[in-house]
C-alpha cells in the first residue's frame, strides 16, 4: 500500500491522474506549454527522450524547473545506468513524483527508497518479463502509488508486436490484478505511438479501460483530449449507475432486496455504480 506521506498533494495527483504527458527533459521551452496543456500530470523525461550527450543538460533543466516550485513527475534513467544516481541526487528535496523505469523487482524500488531521505511518490514502470511476474509485489512496496505499463520494451523482450493485444493481454492483466491486490488505483497503460489516428488511440484506451486500467501515457498534447474522453463513462453506463444508486437509496429501510432492470443489486454492484459516478463528477454520498 502506498503512503506518499511527505508529498500528499503530488501523491494524490499521481493516484487520480488519467493523462500522463511526457516532455523531453532537454527541451525546457516546452515545460510551460506542457503544464498548460490540460494533462493531469506532466512527466519530464530524463530517459528515452534524451540522447546520452544531453543527459546532464536535461537533468539541470529539470532540477531548475522543480526548484521554481513546479509540480510534476520525472522519469529518471533506470537503475544500473550511468545517470541513475545523479538523477536521484538532483531530484532530492523537490516536490514531485518519480517514475522509475525497469522496475523489475521490489528490491529495485526499495534501493531507490533507501537512497532518498524524503521519498517521493513512485510510479513503477513495468516493462520487463521479470517486472510483470512480480507486479503484485511491486505494487505492495511502500511509496509506490501506481504501476505503469511499458509495452514497447516488454514487446521487444518477448519478440512480439507491441500493438498485438493478445500477445500482451496476460501482462496487462498482471498489472491490473497486482494493483487491485495492493489497493492501488488502476495502472497506467503504455504509449500509443500513432499520433495521427485518433480512432486508434481511442480504441486503445477503451480496450485498456475494459481491462481495468485507469490512466494512459501520452507523448503529444493532442492525445490528451481523446484519452480523457475515452476513459469517461458512456451515457448508458452513467444512466445505469444513477438508477442503481437511486434504487438503493429508495430501498433503504426496507427488508426486500433491491433490483434494477431485473438484476439484483448487492454491495459490489453498488460500489461499481458509485465508482462510475465519481468518474463523471456526479457521485452522491455513499
Amino acid at each position: 500500500m502506498s503512503s506518499g506521506r511527505g508529498h500528499p498533494d503530488i501523491a494524490r495527483r499521481t493516484r487520480e491522474a488519467t493523462t500522463f504527458l511526457f516532455v523531453p527533459g532537454d527541451r525546457p521551452e516546452r515545460f510551460e506549454k506542457a503544464s498548460a496543456s490540460g494533462a493531469d500530470l506532466v512527466v519530464l523525461d530524463l530517459e528515452d527522450a534524451v540522447a546520452p550527450e544531453r543527459k546532464d543538460a536535461a537533468r539541470d533543466h529539470v532540477a531548475e524547473w522543480l526548484t521554481q516550485g513546479h509540480e510534476c513527475a520525472v522519469r529518471v534513467n533506470p537503475p544500473g545506468s550511468p545517470w541513475h544516481e545523479q538523477d536521484l541526487t538532483a531530484l532530492a528535496g523537490h516536490s514531485g513524483a518519480l517514475m522509475l523505469p525497469k522496475a523489475d523487482t521490489p528490491a529495485t524500488v526499495q534501493q531507490v527508497v533507501r537512497t532518498l531521505d524524503d521519498v517521493p511518490p513512485i510510479v513503477a514502470l513495468v516493462e520487463t518479463a521479470l517486472g510483470v511476474v512480480q507486479a503484485a509485489d511491486l505494487a505492495a512496496v511502500p511509496s509506490v502509488e501506481r504501476l505503469a505499463f511499458g509495452s514497447f520494451d516488454l514487446a521487444a523482450e518477448l519478440g512480439v508486436d507491441p500493438v498485438d493485444r493478445e500477445a500482451l493481454a496476460a501482462a496487462r492483466g498482471a498489472l491490473v490484478l497486482g494493483s487491485a491486490a495492493a489497493g492501488l488505483a488502476g495502472p497506467i497503460d503504455g504509449v500509443t505511438a500513432d499520433l495521427d489516428d485518433s480512432d486508434v488511440l481511442t480504441d486503445d484506451v477503451r480496450y485498456a479501460r475494459r481491462l481495468g486500467f485507469t490512466g494512459k501515457l501520452c507523448v503529444h498534447p493532442k492525445q490528451l483530449s481523446p484519452v480523457t474522453a475515452a476513459f469517461r463513462p458512456g451515457d448508458d453506463e452513467i444512466r445505469w449507475a444513477r438508477k442503481v444508486v437511486d434504487a438503493t437509496e429508495a430501498g433503504r429501510g426496507t427488508h426486500g432486496a433491491v433490483a434494477v432492470d431485473g438484476q439484483m443489486v448487492d454491495k459490489p454492484v453498488l460500489e461499481r455504480a458509485h465508482r462510475t459516478l465519481r468518474q463523471t463528477g456526479k457521485a452522491g454520498e455513499q
